[in-house]
């Protein structure tokens, strides 16, 4: 009995390390941004193991993390109007975002006095709105003191986060950030081994590699899952995460709920890379970036304009076009592929961005979470 007790624990903690993810509970996450009019109470909650309250500001004076009082209520009752439908569900509160100040995250960072302003107002915040963790969206540390920092910021967070349980005897609130690939901008890199053991995972946002301000010549995948044509995508990203040392069992993979429309120099030229003069516009289309939700690609463009749409399974993206309008987004074919990578790699889940771009039966994030199962 005693040496197949010992098999036994031999093979299952190989298993273990074959694929960590399985010993884990996956994360099935979504943001749910204030900006976007999207009623709380309207998040399928039973779609998700975790839900972000997005943005908490980092106010550049004090260094404190707060909430813009025309959302303390909506934020301060997140956590109970979500729980209504899933009880189980976690939630945190997420920093900053691309809209915030990256000077201003970086003067933060670069002081103890100010670090501390930082991470003690959002332990505060946290606890006092009912969050179950909190997550960092500073996009992005430039430079390589802005990573050291980072770094620094990060180890301090987590033995404060542990400190504030041991003392209160409440579970340690969670510690998640959002970050882009493992390199910025090819130069400088994120502190991996910090970013590993002093989080409880790190959301990868693999999106946004193409978009008609930043590649207006031509059409492209916005989040393509592969590019053969450059070392931008989803796949790309988590590949240079893990060779630079973080572990797959502490990643989850970014899925945009939104796309990029471009406009066709020729209707007839309406594959990936075709002639585009910068961004379209119409109804739902963003005149700033050109961006555009789901449930808007298919209410004005595939079922309100007969848009013809199409799947490209090299890239691992959808899109659709009519007359000019060229838009890449991912659809129900993208988003399976792309969930059964992530399990298929070992990673811990998915997240979505956002929750409200979803169309009104959540097939998108029905079909991420029917696919992880």
């Amino acid at each position: 009995m005693a040496i197949q007790s010992l098999l036994f624990l031999s093979l299952s903690l190989f298993l273990f390390h074959l694929n960590p993810s399985s010993a884990q509970t996956p994360v099935k996450a979504g943001y749910w941004s204030s900006d976007s009019e999207f009623q709380v109470s309207n998040i399928n909650s039973a779609l998700f193991t975790h839900l972000f309250c997005a943005f908490a500001d980092l106010n550049n004076q004090s260094n404190q993390v707060t909430i813009d009082p025309n959302s303390a209520t909506l934020f301060s009752t997140f956590t109970q109007t979500v729980q209504q439908k899933n009880p189980n569900v976690k939630t945190l509160l997420s920093i900053g975002g691309g809209n915030s100040n990256s000077t201003s995250f970086a003067a933060m960072a670069s002081q103890p006095g100010s670090r501390k302003s930082f991470i003690d107002s959002s332990i505060q915040l946290a606890r006092s709105n009912g969050f179950h963790g909190l997550d960092l969206d500073w996009e992005y540390p430039e430079t390589s003191t802005d990573m050291a920092n980072l770094g620094t910021l990060l180890t301090e967070w987590r033995a404060a986060v542990r400190s504030e349980s041991s003392s209160t005897g409440s579970v340690e609130l969670l510690l998640t950030a959002a970050m882009g690939f493992s390199s910025i901008h090819d130069s400088e890199s994120y502190p991996v081994s910090i970013v590993r053991d002093s989080l409880d995972w790190v959301n990868v946002m693999a999106y946004d590699f193409k978009g008609p301000n930043w590649s207006n010549v031509s059409t492209g995948a916005p989040a393509g899952l592969y590019d053969p044509d450059s070392e931008f995508s989803g796949s790309a990203g988590v590949d240079k995460w893990i060779g630079s040392g973080m572990v797959e069992e502490k990643m989850v993979l970014g899925l945009p709920l939104y796309g990029y429309a471009w406009k066709l120099v020729d209707a007839a030229s309406h594959g990936i890379g075709a002639p585009a003069d910068g961004k379209a516009s119409g109804e739902g289309i963003s005149s700033d970036d050109g961006s555009i939700s789901y449930n808007q690609i298919l209410d004005q463009f595939i079922n309100g304009a007969g848009a013809s749409s199409e799947y490209d399974g090299s890239r691992v993206t959808n899109y659709c076009y009519s007359g000019t309008t060229w838009i890449g987004y991912d659809d129900v074919q993208s988003i399976a592929a792309k969930v059964s990578y992530a399990k298929g790699k070992g990673l811990l889940g998915y997240f979505v961005w956002s929750v409200s771009g979803d169309d009104g039966n959540w097939v998108l994030c029905q079909t991420a979470s029917q696919t992880w199962n």
